[in-house]
């Protein structure tokens, strides 16, 4: 092949490509121009339930008769459809070549890489480029409709995911960061809220979890995990503080068995629940502003 002609079909071929990277741009925005709100809940620390609050947000929302999507970009360690009992969901075809969401309710649509998994123990090794591509897939591809607000539950760290997904957005309402109280959870939390401040986008606020344990014996409080470091954090960083969520036993079992525990109807709301619902009507009041 002579140089020219060479040229002329890598010439063509950075056409094609620069034609489809405008057409996938376009159906991005066309899809996130749909969604009034878009909260990313981060962590930089595993383990500190991040995946609970982000279901939990999700169900409240959307028993609120708010049209709510929940996307799982966990991709090595998808939790939502465990805790939300929809393991066995399937993201299918809709039309003009999208995906169709897995419909919780009628006003929550979920979409995660654990409905493309065959098994439950699969693992997905996967390096950033592949992760980048399918989250994009996740924003432009699938048929979220017109939605107030779009809740992403994102895996621990300051990685390739949290930023793809700040990236791909553009303008993310802001930050829901979730915490422990103990010290070696805030050294790694710190460091969600500065990557917000890189990347300008607002820390909508702090939820400290796991914050003390009341004996349903006899009543006695325990820190397990100390008290108060969320906030402390929250007002040192001068971000908001959106409350603190005691442990309890029905938020492991409502998480075991695909029950959210907000949703667990008590003749008493629990403690949880309370602190819960003043920290969902918080973020509703300030998205509103």
């Amino acid at each position: 092949m002579s140089k020219t002609k060479e040229n002329e079909t890598a010439a063509a071929a950075e056409s094609q490509r620069a034609a489809k990277d405008a057409q996938e741009r376009a159906a991005l925005r066309d899809n996130m121009s749909r969604i009034a709100h878009k909260i990313i809940v981060l962590s930089g620390k595993g383990g500190v339930g991040k995946s609970t609050v982000a279901v939990n947000l999700a169900v409240s929302l959307a028993e609120k008769k708010l049209r709510t999507g929940l996307l799982d970009i966990d991709i090595h360690g998808p939790s939502v459809p465990k805790l939300l009992g929809i393991e066995s969901g399937q993201v299918l075809g809709a039309k003009d070549g999208k995906m169709a969401p897995v419909e919780y309710s009628e006003y929550l649509k979920v979409v995660s890489i654990g409905f493309l998994l065959q098994g439950s123990d699969d693992a997905v090794i996967w390096r950033g480029p592949l992760k980048y591509g399918v989250i994009k897939q996740f924003l432009a591809d699938v048929e979220w409709g017109d939605l107030d607000y779009l809740i992403v539950d994102s895996p621990p760290g300051t990685g390739d995911e949290p930023l793809s997904i700040c990236q791909l957005m553009e303008n993310p309402d802001g930050a829901v960061v979730v915490t422990t109280p103990q010290d070696v959870a805030l050294i790694d939390v710190r460091k969600s809220v500065n990557f917000c401040g890189q990347l300008n986008m607002p820390v909508i606020g702090v939820i400290e979890n796991m914050s003390g344990f009341t004996c349903p014996h006899c009543g006695k409080e325990t820190d397990i995990f100390k008290n108060g470091g969320g906030k402390k954090m929250a007002e040192d960083m001068g971000v908001p503080f959106l409350g603190s969520i005691p442990i309890e036993s029905s938020i492991v079992a409502g998480g075991d068995s695909g029950n959210p525990f907000h949703l667990d109807r008590q003749v008493d709301r629990t403690p949880a629940q309370e602190k819960f619902s003043h920290i969902v009507e918080t973020i509703i009041q300030g998205a509103q502003q």
